[in-house]
């Protein structure tokens, strides 16, 4: 099993070109979202749909990305945050799909990812870690 690098959304990446998205100060987060979400279309512009409920260790509105940076470097943009802290799943299983940046400055989905590249739901049962690891490289970069 292998997660999707992460899918820029059309209008995200037109926000942040107009500067209504600002990488280095507005708030995001990251939410899991089960199969059913439309957050793996990458027109999505209304907020997406099924993200998961609280339960089970998880928290509806995800979590907040802890010191996102958008950093140049010899001509290569790169934007990258803290790797966000695991979800125990505690009382049941915690299952999803997809897993998608939000602006929450804005209500702007940034990229989502599909957590199993097969695609297949990716399940954390009771007491185990449900984790999404960023990339060394970053998130999302631009040359």
């Amino acid at each position: 099993m292998a997660a999707s690098a992460w899918a820029l959304h059309d209008l995200a990446k037109q926000y942040m070109g107009d500067g209504t998205v600002d990488l280095d100060g507005d708030t995001f987060a990251i939410r899991l979202y089960s199969s059913a979400s439309n957050i793996g279309t990458t027109s999505v512009t209304t907020a997406p749909t099924n993200e998961l409920s609280t339960a089970n260790g998880y928290t509806s509105g995800g979590k907040t990305l802890v010191s996102p940076d958008y950093v140049d470097s010899a001509g290569t943009s790169t934007w990258d945050a803290t790797d966000p802290t695991a979800w125990t799943a505690s009382g049941g299983s915690i299952t999803a799909r997809f897993a998608g940046l939000i602006d929450v400055t804005t209500g702007t989905v940034i990229a989502h990812s599909i957590l199993d590249d097969t695609p297949a739901d990716v399940t954390a049962t009771d007491g185990n870690t449900f984790t999404v690891a960023f990339n060394a490289s970053g998130i999302f970069s631009a040359t």
